[in-house]
């Protein structure tokens, strides 16, 4: 993949913006601030195993996290027609071989799965832990991976319980779950994709444990060096959802791994404009392989933008 080979629409931010508190339009405020993301503290990587892959001197790995936001009945320019070539046109343009997507509804994926047949898509909806409500399901190569088994969590005091909501939630939030292997190295990751709740502020701290009791009970089963938790958290960096996330799961903001960080400080346009310090939408990993790049892709294509997120992708190597 050749990062240097796009063109984004704004140039690369290094800002470190002071802890702050944000309230939007939606009404939803969110807290902590560094938008600059800085370098893994060593209390925090001493914490977690050392790195056991040897990573690929050449091949690397493109994942993607992406909102693509829910089917509305909008018939616009910001209608689900319209956006749907777009959506598919970014894993297009990335090369992307694994990640996670949110707010899918389950018309929403059968369109993906049809256009997109070289990935494998796995997920159920969180109303009813079938088809009914957002789906935030893992996708990736056919190819390049196997799946081992796959599940879904709410984010809840419950979370077999489909429709459960918990805490302070709006809304049933829930994670969903691939074990998979990567076929040329034969390695096994665990690969999660989850959407947080955008007005629950406890909910979005409890919800890290939730995930956190999950990945153990995976670990205990399987040997899995590589771990990647991607998704729409609505909360920004060095809030104290992230930071729950990064302690409890010794999964890092990889933009805080990368070697070169592209895009803006924002995942956040509102079919509008992008919001400046709203970043979040996240690819977290434990640090088991090096980062070349994270890039949050803020163009627009035929003059509007794919979803009212933007994409964000991480470059990694592959396991060798």
């Amino acid at each position: 993949m050749r990062v240097s080979g796009y063109i984004f629409g704004a140039a690369l931010l290094v800002l470190t913006n002071p802890a702050m508190a944000l309230t939007f339009k939606s009404g939803q405020t969110i807290s902590g601030g560094d938008a600059s993301a800085p370098p893994i503290t060593p209390d925090l990587m001493a914490a977690c195993e050392p790195a056991s892959l040897t990573p690929h001197p050449t091949e690397t790995l493109q994942a993607l996290s992406f909102n693509i936001r829910y089917d509305s009945g909008d018939t616009g320019h910001n209608g689900w027609a319209t956006r749907a070539p777009k959506v598919a046109s970014i894993f297009t343009k990335y090369d992307v071989d694994f990640g996670g997507l949110q707010e899918v509804l389950h018309h929403q994926l059968d369109w993906l799965e049809e256009n997109l047949p070289a990935y494998h898509f796995v997920g159920v909806g969180r109303d009813d832990g079938v088809e009914a409500g957002e789906y935030a399901p893992i996708f990736f190569r056919k190819d390049m991976f196997e799946l081992i088994e796959t599940d879904t969590i709410w984010l809840s005091e419950t979370p077999t319980e489909a429709g459960s909501k918990g805490w302070d939630a709006a809304l049933p939030r829930i994670a969903t779950f691939a074990t998979l292997r990567h076929k040329p190295s034969g390695e096994v990751m665990l690969l999660g994709s989850a959407h947080y709740d955008h007005r629950g502020t406890q909910a979005r701290q409890n919800s890290g444990k939730v995930i956190q009791d999950y990945i153990t009970a995976q670990r205990a089963t399987y040997d899995m060096p590589l771990r990647v938790l991607v998704g729409d958290f609505n909360d920004i960096p060095n809030s104290s959802t992230t930071n729950a996330i990064e302690r409890q799961n010794c999964l890092f903001d990889s933009r805080r791994m990368a070697d070169n960080n592209i895009g803006p400080n924002s995942t956040w346009n509102g079919f509008r404009s992008i919001e400046a310090y709203r970043r979040i939408d996240y690819i977290f990993m434990n640090p088991a392989l090096p980062v070349a790049s994270h890039i949050i892709d803020d163009e627009r294509i035929k003059g509007g933008y794919p979803s009212d997120h933007l994409p964000v992708i991480t470059v990694m190597s592959a396991p060798q």
